[in-house]
């Protein structure tokens, strides 16, 4: 065989395959190359899943921080009144309003009265914050006013509060029930300040997906809230929402034109931004372990090949001595390996899409299975564990393991390739 032969020609491909799949009678590496193959498999599968988890905990994280919370919060800043008092609360907040809402990229401002209460029912006592805001702007909350877990009328609200799940669950509470509302900061008197205590009737319960809001968030109608706090006339903050929260940021400019200045901004990332770059740092951390077990899975690809070689020198010294070139050999135990990755990556793969399209009936078997209190919502702040598969994500996966097994490849078929026939054949 005097020709060059085209590479990765139909008899490489043959006679790879049938190292591949011969015994280890006949002086293949049949375990070997299953072990490589399980290796990979695992390291793939476990690789996909965890970045699956990571983008749906942070996609969910975030969600719920945009959902239930404002994009960007409008303060006064601090002044001194008449009587010598600071004061921080805006007066003319419906004209301010007015003018953030026409700034290009916001969908909604809504003034707010914010205090902090306790709540009490036949004994049941909880600390709430209160958010003051009228029902029109309630509704432009989607992970309040579209809560699925909601029980109750959001049209009610004028009649009543909305609270929390959590708090319905500390109070014992439901649609229906009248609690109090006990304020600390209520009516002068001149024996000092008196308590306020006032009772509400709940009319919706929301679970906005997070558990620090459920457990501590009441909403109140906003002048019964200006009334109970003390804010007639004016407002505590204005919330805005807009439409592009990823670069809120370049907003600030005009939201503080349209403001009036003398404010000052408070945006979602401010108040989770360091949270979010934890969970950054700690996906690099995570990407490069699990990069090194794939490397770890990839390297019995090594180990398998060179018992291959070995066992099969012979085979080696009789296909040179037919003609087949340098590049032949390399090219036939090359594949030999890269089958290997190959296979094992697109099972890792599946089984790890799979693992993130099933993860809720997968959950909830560990959880089972553990006696429950595996997911603590108080500490993850979230009540389930999500994943969402981002295809960067997986093609991430898919380039990693292949560029890994194709490499360690290389190293055993050119030692193959290099063996030389008449060594090979001396003592056959």
């Amino acid at each position: 065989m005097t020709g060059r032969t085209r590479p990765f020609a139909a008899f490489e491909w043959m006679i790879a395959w049938r190292y591949l799949r011969s015994k280890r009678a006949e002086g293949g590496v049949s375990v070997m190359t299953w072990i490589s193959l399980v290796g990979i498999t695992l390291a793939v599968f476990a690789l996909v899943a965890t970045l699956a988890v990571r983008s749906g905990f942070r996609a969910e994280f975030v969600d719920t921080i945009l959902g239930a919370n404002a994009h960007v919060t409008v303060y006064a800043a601090s002044r001194v009144d008449a009587n010598g008092q600071v004061i921080r609360t805006i007066s003319d907040y419906e004209a301010m309003t007015k003018r953030i809402e026409a700034v290009p990229g916001v969908t909604t401002a809504a003034p707010l009265i914010k205090g902090t209460v306790m709540a009490s029912i036949d004994g049941q006592n909880a600390g709430v914050q209160v958010y003051g805001i009228a029902l029109s702007d309630l509704k432009n909350i989607p992970r309040i006013a579209h809560s699925p877990q909601a029980i109750g009328n959001i049209d009610d609200f004028d009649k009543g509060i909305a609270i929390g799940s959590g708090v319905a669950r500390a109070l014992g509470v439901g649609v229906g029930d009248h609690i109090r509302l006990i304020s600390p900061d209520g009516v002068q008197t001149a024996f000092g300040t008196s308590p306020r205590v006032k009772a509400y009737e709940v009319v919706y319960i929301f679970s906005a997906g997070r558990y620090d809001i459920d457990q501590t968030r009441v909403y109140m109608p906003f002048a019964e809230a200006q009334s109970y706090f003390n804010r007639d006339g004016v407002a505590d903050e204005i919330e805005v929402m807009t439409a592009d929260p990823d670069h809120v940021d370049a907003l600030s400019p005009a939201l503080m034109k349209a403001a009036g200045g003398n404010v000052m901004l408070w945006t979602w990332k401010d108040s989770a931004g360091s949270f979010l770059e934890a969970l950054t740092v700690e996906d690099n951390v995570m990407f490069v372990i699990l990069s090194i077990l794939v490397l770890i899975a990839s390297m019995n690809i090594i180990s398998g090949l060179i018992m291959l070689v070995k066992n099969k020198g012979r085979d080696i010294g009789i296909l040179r001595t037919m003609g087949l070139t340098e590049g032949s050999i390399l090219r036939v135990f090359f594949i030999c390996g890269a089958s290997t990755g190959l296979v094992g990556t697109a099972a890792g793969v599946m089984l790890g899409c799979l693992f993130a399209i099933y993860i809720d009936p997968i959950f909830s078997f560990v959880n089972y299975v553990s006696g429950g209190g595996v997911w603590d919502p108080s500490i993850r702040g979230i009540y389930n564990l999500p994943a969402k598969l981002e295809l960067a994500d997986v093609l991430k996966s898919v380039v990693l393991s292949l560029g890994l097994s194709f490499i360690v490849t290389i190293f055993p078929a050119r030692r193959a390739a290099r063996m030389n026939p008449v060594e090979a054949l001396r003592y056959e």
